[in-house]
């Protein structure tokens, strides 16, 4: 099976809510870990590659590249 391409700027909705109540997060940051931004509140975060693949669910919206 073939893992999806992420590309800085895309839109992905994530398995479990964050605790403002929003499941979809842009990516900022790409490589070894990503670091991603809530598109509610604002708050970023950073996770390594593997639990990030785990924990998306769908690209909701491609980035600009």
């Amino acid at each position: 099976m073939e893992r999806p391409k992420y590309n800085l700027g895309d839109i992905v909705q994530l398995r479990k809510l964050h605790p403002c109540g929003g499941d979809q997060w842009k990516i900022m940051r790409l490589g070894a870990d990503f670091r991603i931004e809530c598109v509610k509140c604002g708050r970023v975060i950073m996770l390594p590659r593997v639990k990030f693949e785990r924990m998306v669910k769908k690209i909701i919206q491609p980035g600009g590249q």
